[in-house]
C-alpha cells in the first residue's frame, strides 16, 4: 500500500504528508488562526510551541509505528488542510478515528466530505480496519453537516472529551463499521444512498425527566 499515491474524486485528493508539506502547512494554519482557534486541540498545561516540521515528524513516526494515518488534503493540487486517522488500534479492536481541519478560503468546496469519504474509504478497504470514529464539538455546525452527508451514525455525547480553545469540552460521537458500507462510504454518498437522518443528535431529556 503507497499512501504517497494519493486517492482522489475529482479536483479533491488525499495523500501522506510529506516532510516538505511543513512550509505550506504552517503558512496555512497561521493565516487561519482565527477560523480555526475554537476547534483546535490545546494542551491543559498550557501553550506549546508551534512546530511543523517537529509535528510532521511525529506523524509520520507514528505512521511508522502503525499508530496513524497523516494525510494531506488537496484541492486541484495544492494543500487544503490536514486529515488524521488517529489512535489506530487492531486485533479485536481495529478501529480508528478521524480529525481534520481545512483552509477557510477552500471552505464550501466539498473538500472536507470527500476527503473524509475517501480516508474512510482506505481504512476500510486497504487497512481492513473494522470501524472509524468522528467526534465532534456541538457547536461545530460545519463538522455536523460532514458527518450528515455521509451517513455516520450518532452515538452518543462524550462529556469534556477533548482539550480545545483552552478547555474540556463536550463532543458528540459517530461511527460506521465496514460492514455498514459495502459499497464504499463515497459511492454511497455520490449515488445518494447516505441516511439523511443517521447522525441527527437525539434532544436531550429535560431536568425533569432524567433518572
Amino acid at each position: 500500500m503507497d499512501l504517497t499515491v494519493p486517492r482522489r474524486y475529482g479536483p479533491t485528493s488525499i495523500r501522506l504528508v510529506r516532510a516538505r508539506d511543513a512550509r505550506i502547512l504552517q503558512a496555512e494554519l497561521l493565516s487561519n488562526r482565527s477560523w480555526l482557534r475554537p476547534w483546535e486541540a490545546t494542551s491543559p498545561d498550557g501553550p506549546v510551541s508551534f512546530d511543523m516540521r517537529l509535528s510532521i515528524r511525529r506523524l509520520l513516526q507514528q505512521y511508522r509505528d502503525g499508530g496513524g494515518v497523516p494525510l494531506v488534503m488537496e484541492y486541484d493540487g495544492e494543500i487544503a488542510g490536514q486529515l488524521n486517522v488517529w489512535g489506530l488500534a487492531r486485533g479485536s479492536l481495529s478501529s480508528a478515528t478521524i480529525g481534520y481541519w481545512v483552509s477557510e478560503r477552500f471552505a464550501g468546496r466539498g473538500i472536507t466530505p470527500t476527503s473524509v469519504a475517501l480516508a474512510t474509504d482506505l481504512c476500510f478497504q486497504e487497512l481492513r480496519l473494522h470501524r472509524m470514529e468522528i467526534c465532534i464539538r456541538p457547536e461545530n455546525t460545519a463538522s455536523l453537516r460532514v458527518v450528515q452527508k455521509l451517513g455516520f451514525r450518532y452515538e452518543g455525547l462524550r462529556r469534556r472529551y477533548i482539550h480545545i480553545d483552552g478547555d474540556w469540552r463536550d463532543h458528540y460521537a459517530f461511527a460506521l463499521v465496514r460492514d455498514e458500507v459495502p459499497e464504499g462510504v463515497l459511492n454511497r454518498w455520490i449515488a445518494g444512498h447516505a441516511p439523511q437522518d443517521a447522525a441527527i443528535v437525539p434532544p436531550e431529556p429535560s431536568s425533569s425527566t432524567r433518572s
